[in-house]
């Protein structure tokens, strides 16, 4: 018996080693064409954000001509502007002279020609900046 046992050992032995042919790699590249299909479906996804890429259109009020007061006009000059490029201006005069606090980035140090454009603080926030300002304009 003990023979017996050994002749079904080899044969299964074999059998393994049979099972190495080909046909695995075939599986194999079987597979990449079922992930092409899967790839378009990503595609997809990717043309929504393509519609957000409209242009919008700017604020009819932003964009109309403002004439700023004696005292903005000392900083951001007299000719009338939009609002975006006051603000833009304010803003370029606030870094070219240092005047935003070293520790708290959001609050804005007045200089002798802001102090009258921030109603006489020494110190405002940069939202209440923009309110200040909204009361400059005409």
């Amino acid at each position: 018996m003990a023979t017996a046992k050994k002749a079904t050992k080899k044969p299964a032995a074999k059998k393994p080693a049979k099972k190495a042919p080909a046909k695995k790699p075939a599986a194999k590249k079987a597979a990449p064409k079922k992930k092409a299909p899967a790839k378009k479906p990503a595609a997809k996804k990717a043309a929504p954000k393509k519609k957000p890429a409209v242009k919008r259109k700017p604020n009819a009020a932003f964009m109309k001509a403002m004439t700023p007061s004696a005292e903005l006009a000392a900083v951001v000059g007299d000719k009338a502007m939009p609002r975006t490029e006051i603000t833009k201006k304010i803003w370029d005069y606030i870094k070219k002279n240092k005047l935003q606090d070293s520790v708290n980035k959001r609050m804005i140090n007045a200089d002798d020609k802001l102090k009258p454009v921030f109603a006489g603080k020494k110190q405002v926030s940069m939202f209440e900046m923009t309110a200040l300002v909204a009361k400059q304009l005409k």
